[in-house]
């Protein structure tokens, strides 16, 4: 009786020696465990490939949450921010599917030592490279912006390069409100903590579409000008005088407050920008001088205590009980 072995296809036959060949090489084929490398390549591929369009498609500049600037300067700022995080987004999307695919692909199959090696010239240099580069890109948009978000108009300048006005604000900060003085219309407006349109404390109001240069001082301690629509945030210190220019975009009403911890009261900081259209503005201007509103008239009094019309109520100590002579 013939004996069937590997070399036979099942009968008593044998088969021939090329047919036993090919027989052996497919049956090998088939035991062998397919290799997931070029279907996680061709997913990592596209993935990287879709990322960048699908965020493209989106917007121009996402959002992730924070505000788009209602100036032109803080809008310079914003776009700074969504590209960083755009590219962290990118980057980190890319790392993320290189390892996943590392693991995949190089997973352990069995106790064999797998091969080893200790170097590869171009992969270390490409990842020297490429965050060197992506360093170097983001520092330069990081000068640009910051360049552009101080640029100021000369100093007591009344018009532009381009033919535009230029409005000169002069914000003074004290324990506990803020004075905004207008030297050319001769306006003056100053208020403590929350008194005020809506209960925000004073308001700063100012044309948009045009260059409000703002003279930054503090009469006391150090407070903090800040309006998160504005992105824009600058200290107001004793004995210094700051400058910057605001462009605001569109008309409507941008809440601040002061972001450096001043005393008692600093949380009542607060104050208002409300941004009309030119001629708004102007007849503004008239009415605060009329209403007697004015820069000899603004006051800024020594000691600030809240108005009787708020919650907050300044803690003062109890006298001492007086004692007499004789008593027990």
């Amino acid at each position: 009786m013939t004996a069937v072995n590997a070399f036979t296809n099942g009968s008593p036959t044998p088969l021939p020696s090329g047919a036993r060949a090919a027989s052996g090489a497919s049956e090998a084929a088939a035991a062998a465990p397919r290799s997931p490398g070029r279907k996680w390549t061709r997913w990592a591929a596209g993935l990287a490939v879709a990322a960048p369009l699908a965020l493209a498609g989106c917007n121009a500049y996402p959002g992730y949450g924070a505000s788009s600037g209602a100036t032109k300067q803080g809008h310079d700022t914003f776009k700074l921010f969504s590209g960083m995080m755009t590219t962290g987004i990118i980057i980190g999307s890319l790392v993320a599917l290189l390892i996943i695919w590392t693991v995949l692909r190089y997973r352990r199959r069995s106790d064999d030592m797998p091969r080893q090696f200790h170097e590869n010239i171009p992969i270390e240099i490409l990842y020297t490279a490429v965050p060197i580069v992506i360093v170097a890109v983001l520092f330069l948009f990081t000068v640009l912006t910051e360049n552009n978000v101080d640029a100021t108009v000369p100093i007591n300048a009344t018009v532009t390069s381009t033919g535009t006005p230029v409005v000169d604000i002069r914000v003074t900060a004290f324990q506990w409100g803020w004075r905004f003085d207008y030297p050319g219309l001769n306006v003056g407006i100053a208020g403590e903590t929350t008194n005020g349109p809506n209960d925000h404390g004073p308001q700063m109001v100012l044309p948009a579409g045009e260059t409000v240069q703002v003279t930054l001082m503090s009469d006391d301690v150090i407070h903090g000008f800040y309006v998160r629509d504005f992105n824009f945030s600058r200290y107001a210190l004793p004995g210094v005088t700051n400058f910057f220019d605001l462009n605001v975009l569109h008309t409507g009403t941008y809440n601040g407050q002061c972001t450096q911890i001043c005393g008692l009261y600093h949380t009542e900081m607060l104050f208002s920008v409300r941004a009309v259209s030119p001629s708004a503005f102007a007849a503004w201007a008239s009415g605060e001088v009329r209403a007697g509103h004015t820069l000899e008239r603004s006051g800024n009094p020594s000691t600030n205590i809240p108005p009787v019309d708020t919650h907050l109520t300044p803690s003062i100590p109890s006298p001492p009980p007086s004692t007499t002579k004789g008593s027990p």
